[in-house]
């Protein structure tokens, strides 16, 4: 295996591992292995443990999506919550943007649906062993690692003045310092009692009334009844072919789609002809990147109230004309194209008997709403904040519907065979960091690894700039700037470029890969 670029981290090969962000959830999930678990029981450990010991990105509050190979077949989980039903538009009315914060940015948490539905169909252990690890980092505490603590003071200066916020995060008036011992205890007892009842409890029992009532307190329309429509769907993933492969991802709602149209138009053009670093390969990229955003942010929406058929966006086709778009020379500002008309935390496990668990949860942004309902441990998503408020746009926001949802964790096979399991965590980073993912390991045959250390670029939402890494190669930066590209070079302890985990199929076993760029690991054995 080469290593071109720097790190600080080496990947792990092993018949069984876990990879995640933070280490004591990947150690939680190989707890389960070690206990007799398989890969599908690892995943929703760490998941759980996510939850308390990686705050700043997810929480019990949380949504989910999966991607589960089973050993012959893979299955595809969206656990994303639905609007309040008592969200009609004409409560935003006058609004400039959708909220980002408090109650009214909260949609139903779909999470703790996604460890019970994952565990139901495929896990081995009992659902309350998986619980172990987190139920005891929140009543004992754990030592906050230095990634987290930096995002947790950050997000306190925003979100103190939350409802609930304060109280639960901020103990003795500040975000705890990396080093710093943080217990939840209210977290460990809310951890009890999804575990004891299944998930009832917050869904239909005690917690979803203390949820409704803390809703209802501050104005909120978020209901028990709402809690308790909550449903998880098991969906059938959508593909696209790319160099000899297949890439999986989860239907609409979610963004996984633009990941697909980028890597569907790039399977039209010859990157490996261009080094992996060059600004050739790198814009080339790009332009396929703001092509596909394009078409996804017109799009995509709960799937119930999307005009288009997202397979109708992958047809040959199309994906041909928006590759002919393309201007290997100029940057350009893409438009949406015209298709025939038919219709977050990331981890990943795997285990000796050939399952594999790709799977993301997310509070969207930070903390989410920054809403903690009291004496719960419950830190609420913003995930409302994804809807749009053009009445005329698929995604308008409405009672009882899913908005569009940033996280996709993804899947790669070859002749029906899983070969990668991985994701790259981060808003609207996470379709870009999975494209170059590919690319590299597929056009550039670099390793697991090395694709996760190098430098990598970023496309704004508006698409009007390029930001790259600290340690990108300056040349190439200034060669993207001829071409027209609005280049920004971003500070060194910039957190904006997302988070990969990945785990690759061998012969034997498995190479598992953690991000450099937060506190993560890869385990195994």
């Amino acid at each position: 295996m080469d290593f071109p670029y720097a790190s600080q981290r080496m990947p792990v090969l092993a018949r069984n591992v876990v990879a995640t962000s933070q280490p004591l959830a990947a150690q939680a999930g190989l707890r389960m292995l070690y206990a007799g678990g398989n890969a599908v029981d690892a995943a929703v450990a760490a998941a759980i443990t996510a939850s308390v010991v990686e705050p700043t990105a997810n929480g019990i509050g949380s949504d989910a999506f999966a991607l589960v190979w089973d050993g012959a077949a893979l299955h595809g989980l969206n656990a994303s919550g639905r609007s309040p039903a008592g969200w009609a538009p004409s409560r935003f009315a006058g609004a400039a943007a959708m909220p980002v914060l408090g109650w009214e940015s909260v949609t139903v948490p779909g999470a703790v649906s996604a460890w019970v539905a994952l565990s139901q169909r495929f896990g081995k252990l009992p659902f309350a062993q998986l619980f172990g690890p987190a139920i005891g980092y929140a009543r004992d505490g754990f030592l906050v690692s230095p990634a987290i603590a930096r995002q947790w003071a950050t997000a306190a200066r925003t979100l103190s003045g939350q409802p609930g916020f304060a109280a639960a995060f901020m103990p003795g008036g500040a975000a705890p310092a990396a080093g710093q011992r943080f217990m939840f205890p209210d977290q460990a007892r809310t951890l009890e009692a999804i575990a004891e009842s299944h998930g009832a409890a917050f869904y239909r029992g005690v917690l979803a009334e203390r949820i409704a009532a803390d809703a209802q307190a501050h104005g909120a329309a978020l209901s028990l009844a709402d809690l308790a429509a909550h449903e998880c769907s098991w969906v059938e993933p959508i593909t696209q072919a790319y160099r000899g492969h297949t890439m999986h991802e989860i239907p609409p709602n979610g963004q996984g789609l633009a990941t697909l149209i980028a890597l569907g138009i790039l399977d039209q053009l010859d990157l490996a002809g261009h080094p992996a670093d060059s600004a050739d390969a790198i814009h080339l990229q790009i332009e396929a990147m703001k092509l596909a955003f394009a078409d996804v942010y017109a799009h995509v929406a709960d799937p119930a109230h999307m005009r288009i058929d997202s397979r109708a966006l992958l047809e040959p086709a199309y994906l041909r004309r928006r590759a002919a778009a393309i201007d290997p020379a100029r940057a350009q500002a893409m438009s949406t194209g015209v298709p025939r008309h038919e219709g977050t935390v990331y981890l990943t496990a795997a285990d000796a008997g050939g399952m594999m668990v790709s799977l993301m949860q997310s509070n969207y942004r930070g903390f989410g709403s920054g809403v903690v309902v009291p004496g719960t441990g419950i830190a609420l998503n913003d995930r409302g904040s994804g809807f749009s408020l053009d009445p005329s746009h698929p995604n308008a926001v409405g009672g009882a519907k899913r908005p569009f949802h940033t996280i996709i964790p993804g899947f790669l096979t070859k002749g029906g065979s899983p070969l990668l399991s991985f994701g790259v965590m981060g808003g609207n980073m996470q379709p870009q960091g999975q494209l170059q993912m590919l690319v590299r390991l597929l056009d550039h045959h670099q390793n697991v690894q090395a694709a996760s250390d190098a430098p990598r670029w970023k496309i704004s939402e508006d698409q009007l700039e390029v930001m790259v890494e600290h340690d990108f190669d300056a040349a190439v930066a200034d060669a993207l700037a001829a071409r027209g590209h609005r280049v920004t070079r971003a500070t060194a302890d910039s957190m904006d470029f997302g988070a990969a985990q990945l785990i690759q199929c061998v012969e034997g076993g498995y190479v598992a890969a953690s991000e450099k760029r937060r506190d993560g690991q890869a385990v195994g054995f």
